[in-house]
């Protein structure tokens, strides 16, 4: 699974991001979901943190 933040006026699909992960990273490390959100949940230190993105994940 994957998180991400979509650019300002882009809407990124599984179709589009799918050859891009294939392209560069390998086949079995290739996210099977994507997750689109608003803003990564980060501390002051700039880290995301995990915790929050599997609370949001299991909320849904």
């Amino acid at each position: 699974m994957a998180f991400g933040v979509a650019g300002a006026g882009v809407t990124p699909t599984p179709e589009t991001l799918d050859p891009l992960c294939l392209a560069n990273i390998a086949r079995f490390k290739r996210p099977k979901q994507y997750v689109f959100v608003p803003e990564l949940p980060k501390n002051h230190y700039g880290k995301v943190f995990e915790t929050e993105l599997r609370a949001r994940l299991s909320a849904t």
